[in-house]
């Protein structure tokens, strides 16, 4: 399956929380289904990104990029590569890779969708079609910041950092619910 149909197939698949989410699920579908260039960094009207909650093994911290573009505390994830086989490997890719941390395990469901607005890479506006995930680290995990966060750090999932937004608000406590469901974070 190629990370145009896997998006196709995640978002299909999607049990939306909501009428507000399932409108943006379905938006984001269409927009994908229209372009066969969506999940492309230089598609220019906007881009499917991938995205990850990082929740340590207790599931009671989540893990924060200060984001240099943004000047905020984020999550992990960014935009698809040609050789992501998928959409929950772009993700995981993108975690790992902001992460530092080997071993990350993608919980095996879409968590939420957001869809924002900025000025990317390319140097011109765009939006960010964003699937996130929520993946769980091993037990003694240390993160360590790549080149692409000015700090990192773990944050208790009920303490966000101050000027945190609903979007991460909102993420969290998705991955929360989700890493509480899953039968086994260890």
């Amino acid at each position: 399956m190629s990370l145009h149909a896997s998006v196709v197939a995640t978002l299909t698949d999607w049990d939306a929380p909501d009428d507000d989410r399932d409108a943006l699920r379905q938006a984001v579908l269409g927009f994908v289904l229209a372009r066969a260039d969506a999940c492309e960094r230089a598609c220019e009207p906007g881009h499917i990104t991938a995205s990850a909650a990082v929740l340590d093994h207790t599931g009671t911290r989540v893990l924060l990029t200060l984001h240099p573009r943004l000047g905020r505390w984020v999550q992990l994830g960014g935009h698809c590569e040609p050789e992501d086989g998928d959409i929950r490997a772009a993700a995981l890719r993108e975690a790992t890779e902001e992460s530092g941390i080997a071993g990350l395990r993608l919980l095996p469901d879409l968590a939420t969708l957001h869809v924002h607005a900025l000025t990317c890479s390319l140097g011109r506006p765009t939006r960010h079609l964003d699937l996130q995930f929520v993946a769980v680290a091993p037990p003694g995990a240390e993160p360590a910041r790549s080149d692409e966060s000015l700090d990192l750090g773990w944050w208790p999932v009920d303490a966000l950092p101050a000027g945190s937004d609903a979007a991460l608000t909102r993420l969290v406590a998705v991955a929360t619910a989700a890493a509480a469901n899953y039968t086994s974070l260890e």
